[in-house]
């Protein structure tokens, strides 16, 4: 197999790896573990709306691949020790670099939804922005499993 040969099948599996690593956080979307499952059922009215960022989570496959992709990358810069140094230098910027995409790659808009229970109680879930809430608005919250929702 030849170096570009190499780099195309290095750069499909990092980008396939990278791919699995996303989850939803949508109100909508269920874990198996979260499947069948009694949940507890609450009514509230939303008492305001905040759109916020979610952060990506990090698996780590970004950093390895970026650094693999690096080193390989600065192997090729002179020959003899300039190309252990590139190989290196080119490992560490390809992890950072590498790290910093998957996370990138992985964020999420998401809406921080405070709602008034309808036992006066006061709750706020934050969850991805995949359907609309306004003020004012009867909602119900399900949870369990460690996990809390808001959906109509």
């Amino acid at each position: 197999m030849n170096k570009h040969s190499l780099r195309i099948v290095t750069v499909s599996l990092i980008l396939f790896t990278l791919g699995g690593c996303a989850s939803s956080l949508s109100g909508s979307a269920y874990s198996p573990g979260q499947t069948r499952h009694a949940m507890e059922v609450k009514m509230g009215v939303v008492e305001s709306v905040r759109q916020v960022q979610i952060e990506g989570r990090q698996s780590g496959a970004g950093t390895v691949a970026g650094a693999v992709i690096g080193g390989v990358a600065g192997s090729n810069v002179g020959g003899g020790k300039g190309s252990i140094i590139g190989s290196v230098l080119g490992a560490v910027a390809g992890g950072v670099a590498g790290s910093a995409i998957e996370g990138g790659m992985n964020k999420k808009n998401g809406l921080e939804i405070t709602v008034k229970l309808d036992d006066g109680r006061l709750i706020a879930v934050t969850q991805e922005a995949d359907e609309i809430f306004r003020s004012g608005e009867r909602v119900r919250l399900l949870t369990g499993s460690g996990t809390t929702r808001v959906s109509h």
